[in-house]
């Protein structure tokens, strides 16, 4: 019963979903932003919900994957209730925010270019380079962090862009592992990304250097914005994924993947709750 329920808090989404919201509200706390943040918090929620079970609607059966893609297998009808429901709710909370239209409507295309490829009338767009893992990583970062920052409109600036800089950087670090497992995969469907054109050695590079860039960005922050602790406690989802890196480039496990990795994108959010300052 115990897996059961922890497959579909963790296949339907719920969880990434879960992620959404801490790392809005970190940012809200980081930056003291002032705005609907009840309201869009639900919005990030159920449109991650919708995006991410569309995408995996739409996932065939992949050498990749083990436990979840039997799962999908058995519950396809649930990821398109689920995205059908979040569809609703996602263009309720979006006339909601009509005013902020002209950014909510970057996050929407730049969601729907993640998943587009897997439907016939858009399989042209595997042939982009450098593809699935920037549009991913991005699309996070703007949702989470860029478009709060937009709709607030009082609090552009250097720490903006550093926190920005620093969450980019964590997730496309992430997302390479990821694209590492299925660069076959990706290989034998067509998509093409840097992880799929470089060789181990330009990859190994890449995820060193994403690495490097989101320490120096979040080392800058810290210095101008918080402090030595939440300095700490930003860099160590960073520190994690370095030394998670050899492991699950050799590794297969939904949970490594899809609770462990995607659960760092959130670990500071989390942790920054249990702060005193809160």
């Amino acid at each position: 019963m115990f897996r059961y329920i922890f497959h579909f808090f963790l296949f339907t989404s719920l969880f990434i979903s879960g992620c959404a919201l801490l790392m809005v509200d970190q940012t809200n706390h980081l930056l003291q932003l002032h705005y609907e943040v009840p309201e869009y918090l639900l919005f990030v929620f159920i449109a991650t919900l919708c995006s991410y079970n569309f995408h995996w609607y739409l996932t065939p059966d992949m050498p990749s994957e083990t436990r979840r893609i039997g799962w999908t297998r058995r519950n396809r009808k649930l990821h398109l209730a689920l995205f059908i429901i979040g569809c609703i709710g996602s263009a309720w909370y979006f006339f909601y925010f009509i005013e902020h239209w002209f950014w909510l409507l970057g996050s929407v295309v730049l969601t729907f270019l993640y998943s587009a490829p897997k439907l016939n009338f858009f399989q042209y767009l595997r042939k982009v380079a450098v593809g699935k893992t920037i549009f991913l990583a991005f699309v996070w970062m703007y949702v989470t962090t860029f478009l709060p920052i937009a709709i607030d409109n009082e609090h552009w600036g250097l720490p903006a862009t550093l926190l920005c800089i620093h969450r980019f950087f964590l997730i496309y670090a992430i997302c390479i592992i990821f694209d590492y497992r299925d660069r076959q995969w990706d290989r034998e469907q067509g998509i093409r990304s840097m992880i799929t054109h470089f060789s181990e050695k330009g990859v190994n590079t890449i995820f060193v250097v994403s690495l490097l860039l989101f320490a120096a960005a979040t080392a800058w922050f810290s210095y101008l914005q918080t402090g030595w602790l939440s300095f700490v406690i930003l860099l160590l989802p960073g520190i994690i994924t370095a030394l998670l890196y050899p492991y699950a480039k050799k590794s297969f496990s939904d949970y490594l993947f899809y609770f462990v990795l995607d659960g760092l994108m959130m670990l500071s959010a989390l942790l920054m709750l249990f702060l005193p300052s809160r």
